[in-house]
């Protein structure tokens, strides 16, 4: 149960003074429900009031806070007219304007004759000084009550600077004097302040070096929050551990088998992630791993062997994909391989019905099937294994936790797992995402790869481009050619596919297909049969390619309007070709004129084709948050910390976490009793559910 001494921190934001229904709905949508939502929304930027000249010397732009007398109130006599009081002072006049005025409501804040303390930014309109809208306007004996350094936060629809101000300077009130979590001589090294002092710090800053990433204050919260996330991690790791799993122990005969049926040779990134498996699936207890592997380095033919050590010792496996596409790619690469063993695997999509999915279901049910590729439809009530062993989850960021959740438990025990990401992963963005898992790496391509000429050209150079696919598609290449939209957008100038199709085929009648989302899953089919066959040697598609379409005889991908796809999403689409042994070669193609990051972005993808570089280079570009793409991801939230500004930090959180998990996993003593309330600040309540079970 969380603490005494946080329950008003987490009471609804309405409690506090000044918040009624219509703000507190505004806030709790923006923000969240809880009073600390407020503290962890944290400034962007200050407006400094401290600036108090008179008037002839207040310049023109900047906010200046001036003692002045009302002179005389000129309230505009057409609609559209702003209302204007004439102000001064011993050097000059200065006009305060007003659009949409009360006169009532000025007149009483603003009597002439008396002095008023006002700020606001003076602009220069006619060759007269004005405010318009000044910020604040109170009595002389007052003005104390102007904050000089005001913070400036991030606001939404329906949200103000001064009533959000208002809640946080009410939520700040509420902070207790809570027990460090901190180690002490951490702290002293940093010279950090007390949790309590680093929010009053940031909320109160007195210069733009207090907003500064890496303030004492804010470095502070960023570990405490870095820390939060890391020891939840690990409690989830230490749970999951605990979990009684299976040790799968055969005697190799299958494995012997399925090896040699390979139609190529093993790189040794490859074999060094079997073993790593094979010790996890040896061991009794749950495997959590997570296999990362760039564009065609062979994830596919690992995920297979791991499944055969689990067939084995008698259990069936799984392999879910994201989309149809995908699971039909992995099932053309998994069937003959099974086959050649006399090993019985199927395939089961949404599509399924009647007849053939009774077949399978019952298959699955009598061990008959040993191996299903599927789609979504894997996790679903009907599918019922007899002996479900492994679960293999492929782009594994396209699925929620839960859904993977649902698909182990199938097991009599609960499946050992095996997640794969052909998105590489930045090294700091696996410890603050997926702590919870051991993780293997594929870093070689297979034999006879060759690397993917990559070239960046304007848009405007399309009738050449044609022109030299004419000459290479007469040689015998297929061409991929992506566009981001289907049809066209009155909204964006971009490329659609309908249309780009209609053009290419009048240059190449009969010899291009289209392919996207949108197309019934048969026509989808058909399009790809006809371009993986050679029926067709230019297939026009949206990002529908972007995984799970292996033609290896397409040696050129055309990607439109580059600039408009992120690093990563350029990576897995150049990787759809190269994967025969033919030289390939890719074409990025642009619209003038180019932002600075967009620029960046194709001369990183250039230069190459490492899919860790890049993904490195796309963390720094875009933030943590972008990198993997949907928000079942798993990606952290973070509400202070910032991952790229303070990974140092992260990595320190980390080893301290080890340290605390090692002297005091269950957070008994007094520190850990402290760290427990700093799980509730950053709501990790189910975490400390766990610790409280046991």
């Amino acid at each position: 149960m969380r603490p005494q001494v946080l329950f008003p921190l987490f009471a609804d934001v309405t409690r506090l003074s000044g918040i009624g229904p219509k703000l507190g709905s505004v806030l709790r949508r923006f923000l969240g429900p809880s009073v600390v939502n407020l503290l962890w929304h944290l400034p962007n930027g200050i407006i400094d009031r401290r600036h108090s000249p008179k008037i002839a010397d207040a310049g023109d732009g900047l906010i200046c806070t001036l003692t002045v007398l009302v002179e005389k109130h000129k309230p505009s006599r057409v609609r559209q007219q702003p209302y204007r009081v004439i102000c001064s002072d011993a050097t000059g006049e200065v006009e305060l304007v007003f659009f949409h005025a009360r006169s009532e409501y000025l007149i009483g804040l603003l009597p002439e004759g008396e002095t008023r303390v006002i700020s606001g930014k003076v602009e220069y309109f006619h060759g007269k000084k004005q405010i318009s809208h000044p910020d604040h306007i109170v009595k002389e004996q007052n003005a104390e009550s102007i904050r000089r350094v005001e913070p400036t936060y991030p606001l939404t629809a329906g949200l103000t600077s001064k009533p959000l101000n208002k809640a946080i300077g009410g939520a700040l009130r509420l902070i207790p004097e809570l027990e460090e979590w901190q180690d002490i001589v951490w702290l002293r090294k940093k010279k950090w302040p007390s949790w309590r002092q680093s929010l009053m710090t940031v909320h109160n800053p007195e210069s733009e070096k207090d907003n500064d990433p890496q303030s004492p204050a804010r470095a502070r919260l960023a570990y405490d929050e870095f820390l939060a996330d890391q020891l939840a991690l690990a409690l989830v790791r230490k749970s999951q551990r605990s979990i009684p799993g299976r040790a799968f122990v055969g005697d190799g005969a299958l494995i012997d088998r399925a090896s040699a049926g390979l139609p190529f040779s093993l790189t040794n990134s490859q074999n060094q992630a079997i073993k790593e498996i094979f010790t996890d699936m040896e061991a009794p207890h749950k495997m959590m791993r997570l296999l990362q592997g760039d564009v065609g380095s062979g994830k596919t033919i690992v995920a297979f062997l791991a499944m055969i050590k689990a067939l084995e010792s008698g259990a069936q496996a799984a392999f879910m994909a994201p989309t149809e596409v995908l699971a039909r790619q992995h099932m053309k690469t998994i069937g003959p391989l099974a086959e050649n063993i006399g090993i019985r695997a199927a395939l089961l999509t949404g599509r399924d019905k009647g007849k053939a999915r009774f077949e399978i279901l019952d298959g699955l049910k009598n061990s008959k099937i040993k191996i299903l590729v599927g789609t979504h439809a894997l996790f679903q009530q009907d599918v019922v294994f007899d002996d479900l062993g492994l679960a293999v989850i492929d782009e594994q960021h396209r699925f929620g936790v839960h859904q993977r959740l649902l698909l182990g438990a199938k097991g009599k025990t609960p499946a050992d797992m095996l997640v794969m990401t052909a998105t590489p992963i930045p090294r700091s963005l696996m410890m603050s995402c997926y702590s919870d898992l051991d993780s293997s790496r594929l870093t070689e391509k297979p034999a006879g790869r060759k690397p993917i000429k990559t070239r960046v050209l304007p848009v405007e150079r399309l009738d050449h481009i044609v022109s030299r696919l004419r000459a290479a598609m007469n040689s015998g290449s297929r061409v991929f050619w992506v566009c981001p939209l289907v049809d066209d957008s009155e909204a964006l100038d971009l490329a659609a596919a309908t249309d780009r199709q209609k053009m290419l085929d009048s240059h190449f009648p009969g010899k291009t297909a289209l392919l996207h989302g949108q197309m019934k899953p048969k026509e989808k089919d058909q399009a790809m049969k006809k371009f993986a066959e050679g029926q067709v040697d230019l297939m026009v598609s949206t990002t529908v390619i972007e995984v799970g379409v292996d033609v290896p005889e397409a040696t050129i991908m055309v990607i439109e309007h580059a600039e408009r796809f992120g690093l990563a999403q350029l990576h897995q689409l150049r990787g759809r070709v190269g994967r025969g042994e033919k030289t390939s070669s890719c074409l990025l193609l642009y619209a003038s004129p180019l932002s600075q990051t967009a620029r960046s972005r194709l001369e990183i993808l250039r230069n190459t084709d490492d899919g860790f570089v890049i993904a490195e280079a796309d963390l720094r570009l875009r933030g943590a948050g972008e990198i993997l793409g949907t928000k079942q991801s798993g990606l952290p939230q973070y509400r202070v910390a910032q991952l790229m500004e303070h990974r140092d930090l992260l990595e320190s959180a980390r080893d301290d976490c080890k340290l605390i998990m090692e002297k005091d996993p269950q957070l008994k003593s007094k520190r850990g009793e402290a760290l427990r309330a700093l799980l509730y600040l950053f709501e990790k309540d189910s975490v400390i559910r766990t610790l409280q079970s046991g």
